[in-house]
């Protein structure tokens, strides 16, 4: 007899709360194996591809394309021990409305312990990093009847009721708070909000992060009015967010708003600081050329410049930290995981090369090559673009010359460089034209001062006029 499982969207990782269903990659009645893909997301870090556990017949799907999923919310149910012909399902006899029916809750009896070794073979060992079934996992759920397409179902509210969910909210505040993120609940502890008068737009009222981050746009922009009412008296409040006829709007989520809330909040939190000086890069180019021989790998100049960091870093290693502001502590680490800015069609994201303090230029090449690929193709994961802790931003690509960075939180410090362009130097005592690049410094004012971080880009434009510096530290 088949046994309907519900398969939920597992916890990708890194904090991430929500999904952004790209496509489905099944469809209802496919029969579908063990850790097979059965759905593409975004998440505001990457696009991932979701492994079902457990293998059999696709008895429903659970939103569209474009949808967001929270973390727990149903992806999809699965017949396990079900052929397409079986009406357990969905195929030729069953139809789609066996697919509708609900999950009988097994009786215990001598032979449920028999009938779980049957179907432990259809579960998977681990098909995400920190997820996947167990053999203790399972429990059955009785799955809801969905909507023809698999959009999920809604059961009007009975009067009296919020959300579907019972009673509504009452005025001593005994509202269950439906809220599964620890990272949704820390947001609203620090910019003081009462979950529980928030409504979750998830599924069964769940609080999303971005319910949380609405809230408090919405309550800022109270306060804002309500500061500026005296000195624009007569000025209507709210008219600037009056749709304009012709107007474009674009929904912050998935790696835009990732990155807008990751902005926004780092020029909170870090009091950030810029410095920046000229260089004459001509001795690295040359140095450069003349590593790339015939038949040896390509050695990038971004290689060049991120083992010029991670030199500049040991001599520093005050700027590879992170500030933990709970603990009002300043947290130096002891690895360099050097993050460095990638331009792709969903925008910026920030690829890290791991313990790049132990890896040589020709190494750094071949991972930035790899990680830059990756991201190009979508198909980084959560960890190859989190906890970095020092940003390589090469805007030069861009034909600048200079900028001032908003620093990657929680990270202390980004170098930003510039174009190289021939411009008239004065070296060895004459005028000559010479590759001359601008380098800028941001930094975090709270983990050193502006004399650490002169030292840090100085030497950082030594070693770019004298590559030879480098083999100080080799």
């Amino acid at each position: 007899m088949a046994v309907v499982r519900e398969f939920a969207l597992p916890d990708l990782g890194e904090g991430l709360t929500e999904a952004l269903i790209v496509q489905w990659l099944v469809e209802v009645g496919e029969v579908v194996a063990v850790d097979q893909p059965v759905v593409e997301v975004e998440t505001a870090k990457a696009m991932v591809e979701v492994p079902c556990p457990y293998g059999g017949v696709i008895t429903a799907r659970f939103g569209e394309a474009g949808a967001e999923v929270p973390v727990g919310a149903a992806l999809v149910t699965v017949a396990v021990g079900a052929t397409p012909g079986d009406p357990g399902g969905n195929g030729a006899e069953g139809g789609p409305a066996a697919a509708a029916e609900p999950a009988p809750e097994p009786q215990a009896s001598p032979g449920s312990d028999a009938e779980e070794a049957r179907t432990a073979d259809s579960r998977s060992g681990n098909v995400l990093v920190g997820y996947g079934t167990s053999d203790t996992t399972a429990r059955r759920r009785r799955i809801l009847p969905g909507p023809p397409g698999g959009a999920p179902a809604h059961r009007p509210a009975a009067p009296g009721t919020a959300n579907g969910r019972g009673p509504a909210a009452a005025d001593d505040g005994s509202r269950t708070v439906a809220v599964v993120s620890p990272l949704v609940r820390r947001i609203a502890r620090e910019h003081g909000l009462d979950l529980r008068a928030i409504r979750g737009s998830g599924r069964e009222g769940l609080i999303l992060r971005t319910d949380v981050e609405a809230a408090i746009r919405a309550r800022d922009e109270r306060e804002s009015a309500q500061a500026a009412a005296p000195a624009g008296a007569g000025r209507l409040t709210g008219a600037a967010v009056k749709p304009v006829p012709g107007e474009e709007r674009i929904p912050l989520k998935g790696l835009r708003g990732a990155a807008a809330e990751k902005f926004s909040r780092s020029r909170r939190e870090i009091p950030d600081a810029t410095c920046w000086v000229d260089a004459d890069a001509t001795e690295l180019l040359a140095a450069r050329a003349s590593m790339n021989v015939p038949g040896a790998p390509k050695v990038s100049l971004l290689a060049l410049l991120a083992r010029i960091c991670t030199a500049a870093l040991a001599r520093y290693p005050e700027l590879n930290a992170t500030v933990d502001t709970a603990a009002q502590e300043i947290v130096r680490l002891p690895a360099v995981h050097l993050g460095f800015a990638a331009q792709t069609d969903r925008g910026l994201v920030v690829p890290v090369v791991r313990d790049a303090q132990d890896r040589t230029v020709e190494q750094l090449s071949a991972e930035i090559v790899r990680l830059t690929d990756a991201a190009r193709a979508g198909k980084l994961s959560p960890a190859e673009l989190s906890h970095g802790t020092f940003t390589l931003n090469n805007y030069g690509v861009f034909g600048v010359d200079g900028s001032t960075p908003i620093l990657n939180h929680p990270e202390a410090a980004m170098l930003g460089v510039g174009r190289i362009a021939a411009k008239p130097w004065v070296h060895e005592g004459e005028l000559a034209v010479r590759q001359v690049v601008q380098l800028s410094f941001t930094f975090d004012h709270r983990v050193c001062d502006g004399g650490t971080a002169g030292g840090f880009l100085r030497h950082v434009a030594d070693c770019v006029e004298r590559p030879a510096l480098l083999l100080r530290s080799l």
